[in-house]
């Protein structure tokens, strides 16, 4: 079978969040599954199968990360949906069906894909003791995104201080169920992003994501709360970097970006 390497939310190859991604006939065991994404150990890999015509759903679509099955991806679905219609798989607006509930990808005329994903639920929480020695900042605020994205999102002082960030992993993961979103306001807006993050994710055996997707369904209602904007775009500072644009819908976020194969290749196990 055919597997790829899609580099997704940016529009360059060696940037922007890489993701494995399988189109397959059915889902195989689990077992199976995870070791493929172990194998290919980026932060996540994308197994997804054709459903049949006339349900809710067109493709399933199922997201590991090395060590872990994971509720929601965006990175991951936005490769996928690049994978399907980059090989003529799938025309059009593509339903997922997943952990998550159903995502839709649509392709946009400028070639970005643009995802509709649940916005997290934000509930205001004290900053946890010990966080702050573990992250290697001071939070002003955070905040739990809920059950499908598990994270902590804090807010710190200022872009500066989220792109100086060296916590110390193994205290990190004491914190929350998957692991810890920082944010800052952007230092100047005219760059081409609103609000900077990054996140770190060791509870499920990735130190730092590259750029998150599902992090933006928090971050979105996060910055448009206080931007008062609908339509925003962040600036994940990780090494390889990549921009999402995000616009708040009530319930539902829009995540946009592009993606780009850089590794296609026979699976022979």
């Amino acid at each position: 079978m055919r597997i790829r390497i899609v580099d997704a939310f940016t529009d360059r190859p060696f940037a922007g969040n890489p993701a494995g991604v399988l189109l397959l006939d059915g889902f195989p065991d689990d077992d199976w599954l995870q070791n493929v994404a172990m194998e290919v150990n980026h932060a996540e890999t994308a197994f997804a199968h054709r459903l049949p015509e006339g349900g809710e759903a067109d493709w399933a679509l199922r997201w590991f990360t090395p060590v872990a099955e994971v509720a929601m991806c965006g990175h991951a679905t936005l490769a996928t949906a690049h994978v399907l219609h980059g090989t003529g798989a799938h025309e059009g607006p593509v339903r997922f069906a997943t952990r998550s509930g159903v995502l839709v990808a649509t392709p946009g005329e400028d070639g970005s894909i643009t995802l509709d994903f649940p916005t997290a639920p934000l509930s205001p929480v004290e900053v946890p003791a010990g966080l702050a020695r573990a992250l290697g900042a001071e939070p002003l605020v955070a905040f739990d995104t809920g059950p499908n994205v598990g994270d902590l999102l804090v807010e710190l002082a200022d872009e500066k201080s989220v792109h100086g960030l060296s916590p110390d992993l193994k205290a990190l993961g004491a914190h929350s169920e998957r692991g810890i979103i920082a944010t800052a306001r952007a230092e100047d807006s005219r760059r081409g992003y609103d609000f900077v993050s990054r996140c770190f994710f060791p509870n499920v055996g990735i130190d730092e994501d590259p750029v998150t997707g599902s992090a933006h369904t928090a971050l979105a209602p996060f910055w448009s709360g206080r931007l008062g904007r609908a339509e925003l775009t962040g600036l994940q500072a990780s090494p390889r970097s990549g921009h999402v644009r995000t616009e708040l819908r009530g319930d539902r976020t829009l995540l946009s970006g592009r993606a780009v194969t850089v590794i296609e290749g026979e699976l022979l196990a």
